[in-house]
């Protein structure tokens, strides 16, 4: 099986929002995964709206050859999930695109999709940059397939949960102090000091053969 695809928007106001999201899929998925942060300046389009990837992550299928299944995230996101979970939830429906179908908050619906990409050819660059590619999905409910609502809790609008799979920090992140006491702000938080973490060097280093240069230049420093 190949790895799990999975697209994160990027927005260069907040690179951290990316590496806490990533560290967070990888280290609870149960199978290899593929990430790859949706930079705009790399992409084939140049649209932008509120984000650089309020368009971007549309690209997805042309990225994937319109081939395979997909998955797309917004940054402002934490995965308390195996993703795998939810590839197996997604993957049989085989509709173009699966989203939680929140009823309050129907804006939402593409922060996080699920693409079978073979089915989405409508969405080739020239809509993405000139249309509105956001009609490929929603034109026809018929064909967007439903998960369920722990795969994208929004903090601040959807009612507290214990068990949410991922969870989509819509206010801001947690670093904020506006938004530091926001519900699960306390497990992103983990994340991000799990994710910049490291042990000692002796701890990481004292069985390598790279140890004898270091401790000699250190000890020739304090001479």
């Amino acid at each position: 099986m190949k790895p799990l695809q999975i697209f994160i928007g990027f927005d260069p106001r907040q690179p951290v929002a990316v590496q806490v999201l990533a560290h967070s899929i990888y280290r609870r998925a149960s199978r290899p995964v593929s990430i790859t942060p949706l930079v705009l300046n790399q992409l084939p389009i140049t649209r932008t709206g509120l984000t650089q990837f309020t368009y971007s992550r549309y690209v997805v299928p042309h990225l994937c050859n319109y081939q395979g299944t997909a998955l797309f995230l917004d940054a402002d996101m934490l995965c308390l999930g195996d993703v795998y979970e939810l590839d197996e939830i997604a993957r049989p429906q085989l509709r173009p695109v699966c989203v939680v179908k929140n009823p309050k908050l129907r804006f939402e619906w593409p922060s996080l999709m699920y693409f079978n990409n073979s089915y989405c050819r409508a969405l080739n660059l020239e809509t993405i940059e000139q249309g509105v590619p956001q009609n490929f999905e929603w034109a026809d409910p018929d064909n967007i397939g439903e998960l369920p609502s722990e795969w994208n809790h929004l903090v601040g609008y959807d009612a507290p949960r214990p068990d949410a799979k991922i969870v989509h920090f819509t206010q801001g992140l947690p670093c904020w102090k506006e938004t530091n006491n926001c519900e699960y702000s306390a497990q992103w938080l983990e994340e991000l000091g799990a994710c910049n973490s490291t042990v000692s060097w002796q701890d990481l280093m004292g069985q390598s053969v790279h140890v004898k240069p270091v401790i000699e230049r250190l000890a020739k420093a304090a001479a």
